[in-house]
C-alpha cells in the first residue's frame, strides 16, 4: 500500500509533468508558426523554414522557442532583434544558394527583411 508521503509525492511529479508538457505544446505551436513565417516571407520549403530557426537560435545563444516568438510577432510589431534579424537574413541566403533548391525565390535579401523595419 501507498503511502500519504508517497501519494503527495506521486501527485507533484504528475502535476509537473503535465504542466511541462502543457508548456511543450504551446511552444511546438509557436515553433510551426514561426516555419510558416519563415517559409512565406523567405520563399523556402518548410525543411528548410525549420532550418533557418536551428541556424538563427544557434547562432544568436538564443532559446529556439524565444527566436520563434519573435519570428511570430515581427509581421505584426514591425520588430526584430538586430541579432536575429542578422542571422535570419544569413540563414535564408545560405538556403537559397543550395544547389537542391533552384525553384525557390531570387528576390534577394531585400525581401526577407523588408516585411518590417528593423528595430
Amino acid at each position: 500500500m501507498i503511502g500519504r508521503d508517497e501519494q503527495v509525492e506521486e501527485m507533484a511529479a504528475l502535476q509537473e509533468e503535465v504542466a511541462q508538457l502543457r508548456w511543450a505544446v504551446v511552444s511546438h505551436a509557436v515553433v510551426d508558426q514561426a516555419i510558416g513565417v519563415v517559409i512565406t516571407v523567405g520563399g523556402l520549403r518548410p525543411d528548410q523554414g525549420w532550418e533557418v530557426l536551428k541556424q538563427v537560435s544557434q547562432h544568436t545563444n538564443v532559446k529556439l522557442r524565444e527566436v520563434a516568438r519573435h519570428v511570430v510577432q515581427w509581421p505584426a510589431s514591425g520588430r526584430l532583434p538586430d541579432d536575429i534579424r542578422r542571422a535570419l537574413s544569413a540563414a535564408v541566403d545560405r538556403l537559397r544558394e543550395e544547389p537542391d533548391g533552384s525553384a525557390r525565390s531570387e528576390e534577394g535579401d531585400e525581401q526577407f527583411v523588408s516585411c518590417g523595419p528593423a528595430g
